[in-house]
């Protein structure tokens, strides 16, 4: 039986944003039309000042659209309060920026904990949850340590650590690797990989076109407008929350082997860091040879045994 097609989460309706009056009026993004399914990796490219950080501010509900409609899990955001907002960017929208907007007289943990103020939270349960996300990104030995003391890399995963707190659905990163260098790149966008495979949509700028491949849609903007848009994956086939066949084999790998068994005479074990594949006929066959060559050996020895006796 086919899967549903994932659900639409985000839909915008000739959005416009527009700067300045008259002769100084400029257009961030002109009549721009854009649909997200839940799951989606989005990769948003092109030149400097052609909209995509103000596409990122009103999907984020940090900034408004001068006209258009913006519709968020099917409901206009227009009606939605700016309290009613705020509570929205905390519990389902994740923020990771190019310079980490770490706060730098607060120690890793209480950065990592902070959007968790705002939903409510004990302080001794906000550094337990920040705690347990720190030991996830191997940060956990430096979570009081002030951000100076950390690499660009290890502040970003602080950063996506951060973002990832209150469980949101939707993570919004600007440029998350811009001023890293390519092993940190690696880093982060391989974490971003695994974040993705849980389920979560992300919509992610940047001007490093190598990139792309983790994406399963490319959009090229262009003077506010979208200038190409691919999709490298059908939507039939993005990864959706607690959804076993997205998960990837490096989240399995992390916890105890997981068999997983493709037939009656195959079987795939995942330990660690490696795939091993068991094929019972394989090792059927193999077994009688090794026998028979172990009891050929031990016939020749009292072949010459019995010589030697004669």
């Amino acid at each position: 039986m086919p899967k549903e097609k994932n659900e639409t989460i985000i839909e915008l309706k000739a959005v416009t944003k527009r700067y300045g009056f008259g002769d100084a009026e400029s257009f961030a993004l002109h009549n721009f039309d854009l649909t997200v399914k839940r799951g989606e990796f989005i990769m948003i490219m092109g030149p400097s000042g052609c909209g995509k950080t103000t596409l990122l501010n009103i999907i984020g509900l940090l900034d408004k659209p001068t006209a258009g409609e913006y519709f968020l899990n099917g409901k206009s955001v227009e009606r939605i309060s700016s309290r009613r907002k705020a509570h929205f960017r905390a519990k389902e929208i994740g923020f990771i920026f190019q310079n980490f907007n770490l706060i730098p007289n607060l120690s890793v943990i209480e950065n990592v904990s902070l959007p968790l103020i705002y939903s409510g939270y004990h302080k001794t349960r906000r550094l337990k949850k920040a705690d347990d996300i720190l030991e996830h990104f191997h940060l956990r030995e430096r979570e009081y340590y002030m951000p100076y003391q950390l690499s660009g890399g290890q502040q970003q995963r602080v950063a996506i650590a951060r973002s990832l707190i209150s469980n949101p659905s939707i993570i919004l990163a600007d440029e998350p690797t811009g001023n890293l260098d390519s092993r940190s790149s690696h880093i982060i966008m391989e974490e971003l990989r695994d974040i993705h495979a849980q389920g979560n949509t992300i919509i992610m700028v940047t001007h490093n076109p190598a990139l792309t491949t983790y994406a399963t849609r490319v959009i090229n903007m262009l003077d506010g407008e979208i200038d190409t848009d691919i999709k490298t994956v059908d939507d039939s086939d993005l990864p959706r929350p607690g959804d076993p066949e997205k998960i990837s084999v490096r989240i399995l790998s992390k916890k105890r082997p997981v068999e997983l068994e493709v037939d009656s005479q195959t079987k795939v074990v995942v330990s660690g860091e490696h795939v091993t594949i068991e094929n019972e006929e394989e090792n059927d066959s193999k077994k009688p040879k090794q026998h028979k060559k172990k009891s050929d050996k031990k016939l020749k020895k009292k072949t010459k045994t019995e010589k030697k006796e004669s």
